[in-house]
C-alpha cells in the first residue's frame, strides 16, 4: 500500500505543468491564519483554491483559528504570518505594545441584524430586557452597542442587561427558546427566526454604523522585511474578492463556501448574501471604524485609550496598488460595478 500511494503521488506531481511543479517547490510558504467560520472569509477561500497565491508569488497555506485572541497571540510569536480577522483583538494587542498593523479592511462597518423575540416591536420595548452576545468586547459585543445608540438606547439608562450566551448559532436559539429577548445576528440566521415570527427591529447594514470587522493585519517587522509577500497576499484577497463578488463566477464561490463551511446550496447562498452587503470594494481601512472601537474598548480597558487609528493602520501598499490601478482592473475583469 505504501508503494502504491508513493506511485500515486509521484505520477499526479508529473501529471502537473512543469511550471506548476516548480512553482510549489520553490516559492516561499506563508501561512494566513482566519478567525471566523463564514462566508465573509470567502475571499481568502477562493484566492487559494484558484491560485491566486501562487500567481502573487508565494505558497499560502490559510490556517482556521478559534479565536482572534489566538491568532493574534500566533502573530506576536511568528507561527502566523498574516492575520484574517476584525480590528478588536488588534487594538487590544497594540494597547499592550503589540506591533500589529491593520494593511486592509473588507468590511468597516456593522453588517448585524437586530433580532428580537415575538411582542417586541419598538425599541422603547427593549428596556429592562435581556440581550444576548458572543463574549464581552468581543465584535458581535460592539456590533449590539453601536446598535442599541443607534435605536436611542442606552444600557445602563434603560437597563437592558447584556450577557453572554454564545455564538452566532447559540444566539439564534436562545432567542427561538426565549432565553434572551433580542441580540444582533448575520442575516444568515436573522432571516431564518424572520422566517419563524421573530422581527428584525433593525437592520443595522443600512445605518453605516463604522466598525472594523475583517481585515487583512501583520506585524511592522514582517512587512518591512517582506514587502512582496505582503503586496502579493493583499493582491491574492483583492481578486478573491473580486472573483466572490463576480456575478459569472457566484457558482464557483457558492461551491466554495459550500467546500469550506460544509453547508448545502441554500445555506451558502444565504451566507453569500451576506458576503455581498458586507464587502467594501476598496478595502481601506476606516479610522473611523477604528475610533469606534477604541471608543467602545477604552470603558474596559484603559489602556486603549492611547491608540490613535494612524498608530494601527498601515495602508501605504494597498494605496500603491489602487494608484496603480489594479483594483479597478481586476474588478472590471471579472465584471464587478
Amino acid at each position: 500500500m505504501v508503494k502504491f500511494f508513493c506511485a500515486l503521488a509521484l505520477s499526479l506531481l508529473f501529471a502537473l505543468p512543469v511550471d506548476s511543479v516548480q512553482a510549489a517547490t520553490t516559492m516561499r510558504k506563508i501561512i494566513v491564519a482566519y478567525a471566523a467560520m463564514n462566508a465573509r472569509v470567502a475571499p481568502l477561500w477562493v484566492a487559494r483554491e484558484r491560485g491566486f497565491f501562487i500567481k502573487y508569488g508565494f505558497d499560502g497555506e490559510t490556517l482556521f483559528i478559534r479565536g482572534a485572541p489566538t491568532l493574534v497571540a500566533g502573530l506576536t510569536s511568528g507561527d502566523i504570518d498574516v492575520g484574517y480577522t476584525g480590528g478588536t483583538a488588534v487594538i487590544g494587542a497594540a494597547a499592550g505594545g503589540s506591533d500589529l498593523k491593520i494593511l486592509a479592511a473588507l468590511t468597516n462597518r456593522v453588517t448585524y441584524d437586530l433580532v428580537v423575540r415575538p411582542g417586541i416591536k419598538t425599541p422603547e420595548d427593549l428596556r429592562g430586557k435581556t440581550f444576548g452576545v458572543q463574549s464581552i468586547g468581543g465584535t458581535v459585543w460592539m456590533g449590539a452597542i453601536l446598535g442599541l445608540e443607534h435605536l436611542g438606547l442606552d444600557p445602563d439608562r434603560d437597563k437592558i442587561s447584556i450577557i453572554v450566551a454564545g455564538d452566532q448559532t447559540v444566539l439564534a436559539q436562545a432567542v427561538a427558546t426565549g432565553t434572551i429577548d433580542a441580540t444582533v445576528l448575520d442575516g444568515v440566521q436573522s432571516r431564518r427566526l424572520q422566517a419563524n415570527g421573530f422581527p428584525i427591529l433593525a437592520e443595522l447594514n443600512k445605518a453605516n454604523l463604522p466598525i472594523l470587522s475583517t481585515g487583512i493585519v501583520a506585524r511592522e517587522p514582517y512587512i518591512q522585511k517582506n514587502p512582496q509577500i505582503v503586496e502579493g497576499v493583499l493582491k491574492a484577497v483583492i481578486e478573491g474578492m473580486a472573483f466572490s463578488l463576480s456575478p459569472g463566477q457566484k457558482q464557483n464561490t457558492l461551491k466554495i463556501i459550500q467546500k469550506y463551511l460544509k453547508v448545502d446550496v441554500q445555506a451558502a447562498e444565504e451566507g453569500y448574501k451576506d458576503m455581498v452587503i458586507g464587502f467594501d470594494r476598496k478595502p481601506y481601512a476606516s479610522p473611523n471604524a477604528v475610533v469606534n472601537i477604541i471608543r467602545l474598548m477604552k470603558t474596559r480597558n484603559p489602556k486603549v485609550a492611547k491608540i490613535r487609528p494612524e498608530d494601527v493602520i498601515d495602508d501605504r501598499i494597498l494605496r500603491k496598488l489602487d494608484e496603480s490601478g489594479f483594483i479597478d482592473e481586476v474588478y472590471a475583469r471579472y465584471g464587478v460595478k
